[in-house]
């Protein structure tokens, strides 16, 4: 997690986090830092100081309701999703924001389009993804096998068979990436049941971002779904 500190995407969040995006949830309540106790206001640092945020996501305020989820979400997290493994982080993006669109988990959807975008990926992109429109052109071959699997992952798993493993190994994914390509989507499914639940609403950090990098540039926008915020 050590390596997040600085990152581009951090920087470039807390430079849009101005106004604070809203994190109380509209179902259950989360524990706001201002009323975390001694282990969950340790955990909040950790995560400020090694994410290099000022601010503590809002899922991460859902996870504080038990504290040893929290601290295992915050490594999981960490190791598997915020780095290149297996795949590269790109990839991982990619995958977060087709689960999430698919679970209808508008918070996911928008943080992690903006990862997307941050992490390499086009308007293009971002927005076949959003739509789960998984033969565009603005995806590789590779990339649509993958990103096909990935939505059988996450909406029939119970359907995958040994063809589906044949035609990744075909379209150039080996075990290891194919392993944490399910690992990935797996944990997003997790993820979005739980902030839908609490009823986190959107940052609003995709249309932040595209306000600030694109002001003048509609094309860019137009051909990206902007989560609603609430």
């Amino acid at each position: 997690m050590e390596l997040l500190l600085g990152h581009p995407e951090n920087v470039r969040t807390a430079q849009l986090a101005s106004p604070k995006p809203a994190s109380s949830s509209t179902n259950l309540p989360v524990v706001e830092e201002n009323a975390a106790d001694d282990e969950v206001a340790s955990l909040y640092h950790h995560f400020r100081t090694h994410f290099g945020r000022a601010d503590v996501p809002g899922i991460l305020k859902c996870f504080a309701t038990h504290p040893p989820i929290l601290k295992h979400m915050m490594e999981l997290s960490g190791r598997l999703i915020f780095t290149d493994g297996h795949l590269t982080r790109r990839h991982k993006e990619m995958i977060a924001t087709l689960v999430s669109s698919q679970n209808a988990c508008a918070y996911c959807v928008d943080s992690h389009s903006f990862a997307l975008r941050m992490n390499g990926g086009s308007a293009e992109t971002l927005c076949a993804i959003q739509q789960n429109d998984l033969h565009s052109p603005a995806l590789t071959s590779a990339e649509q096998t993958l990103l096909a699997f990935v939505a059988k992952v996450n909406t029939s798993s119970h359907e995958i068979a040994r063809s589906d493993i044949e035609a990744l190994h075909k379209a150039g994914w080996n075990d290891l990436t194919i392993s944490e390509a399910i690992h990935v989507a797996a944990l997003f499914a997790t993820f979005n049941r739980v902030v839908n639940a609490f009823g986190l609403p959107s940052q609003g950090l995709l249309a932040m971002y595209e306000r600030a990098s694109d002001p003048n540039d509609e094309s860019v926008r137009s051909r990206t779904i902007r989560p609603k915020t609430t």
